[in-house]
């Protein structure tokens, strides 16, 4: 089967955020990986506005098995809105007011709208796919900073938090969002507050966004690498002693904790701990039955990191989804 062109898989439309999925989606052990040229349509040139499409791009050259890239359809002004302001929604879409328009900290074009329309669409359709079939992801990033005003940190709507709104909307009744990008998630913990179905999971190496965690929320700033996958492995268990039966996971994978990552990068942690981190993840969620949408995080081309090393980070995140069974198994 050609990587571009699967031979069954769903489109998201904009009512399909109040269908709960019945019937099992099976693909014959392929699970389908979301992302659209117009996840790259912004004119500011930056490893979040551009990886999108050098990781798709490469998933085409050098096929991953059991990946299918599939093209989602966009959300509507109307989905957005149900997270964040419609005033600061109105100020992504025109370009006014310029301070709001800009608040995830790079300039506003035309093609951003498009743009964070299609990769937030990306994660909707993972979102829905992983309920049917238990594994999916899309190539969306620049998510979890966002607030309901605003933007920050190159993230320009919070699309962990619209999932997962439209999986609760479809019947979920616990959802997990597990950050693993090497800064905090301030910006999903502020839209999350005071929702009893939502729970955050964030371990950070950086204190950018950092938060005081609450009943549903954990947060740990790693001081060391040797730390990190313990805190991780530590966290997950306490979940699974503690925690409710979650409906799905959302998976912010960041793999800006890399040490040659010049934005978050901590030395020691190298790309095998990065592939320990997401064996241990998705075999967690493989253990409790639990479906995982992941998406992409932090992850920046610099002096020491290049774009095919920067690639080759996140096709790990890929490649260990790939090997879960599907709901065809």
């Amino acid at each position: 089967m050609p990587l571009n062109q699967p031979s069954r898989h769903i489109l998201i439309s904009h009512d399909a955020f109040r269908r709960f999925p019945i019937t099992p989606f099976t693909v014959e052990a392929v699970i389908s990986v979301y992302h659209s040229p117009a996840y790259t349509l912004a004119a500011h040139e930056y490893s979040t506005t551009r990886k999108a499409g050098w990781i798709a791009d490469s998933l085409r050259r050098n096929p991953l098995s059991g990946v299918a890239l599939v093209e989602p359809e966009p959300l509507a002004f109307e989905q957005v809105a149900e997270v964040h302001d419609p005033a600061y929604v109105c100020a992504i879409q025109t370009g006014e007011p310029r301070e709001a328009a800009e608040s995830q900290g790079f300039g506003w074009d035309h093609g951003l709208w498009d743009m964070v329309l299609a990769s937030n669409g990306g994660v909707g359709a993972a979102v829905f796919d992983a309920l049917k079939n238990r594994v999916s992801g899309s190539l969306s990033s620049g998510l979890h900073h966002a607030r309901r005003n605003g933007g920050d940190g190159n993230c320009t709507f919070n699309g962990l938090v619209i999932g997962a709104k439209a999986a609760i909307a479809a019947g979920a009744k616990s959802i997990l969002i597990l950050d693993l990008d090497a800064h905090c998630g301030g910006g999903t913990h502020s839209l999350i507050a005071g929702d009893s179905r939502t729970w955050q999971l964030d371990v950070s190496v950086a204190s950018f966004d950092s938060y005081e965690p609450g009943e549903r929320t954990s947060l740990d700033i790693v001081q060391s690498a040797s730390n990190y996958l313990p805190t991780i492995e530590r966290r997950l268990e306490e979940l699974e002693a503690n925690g409710p039966v979650f409906d799905l996971c959302i998976y912010n994978a960041g793999m800006d904790p890399h040490e040659n990552c010049p934005v978050g990068g901590m030395t020691g942690i190298d790309a095998e701990i990065l592939r320990g981190r997401e064996r241990l993840v998705f075999g967690w969620c493989e253990r409790r039955r639990i479906p995982v949408a992941f998406v992409l995080a932090g992850g920046y081309v610099g002096s020491s990191l290049s774009v095919e090393d920067l690639v080759a980070l996140h096709r790990l995140t890929i490649a260990s989804a790939a090997k879960r069974p599907t709901a065809a198994d």
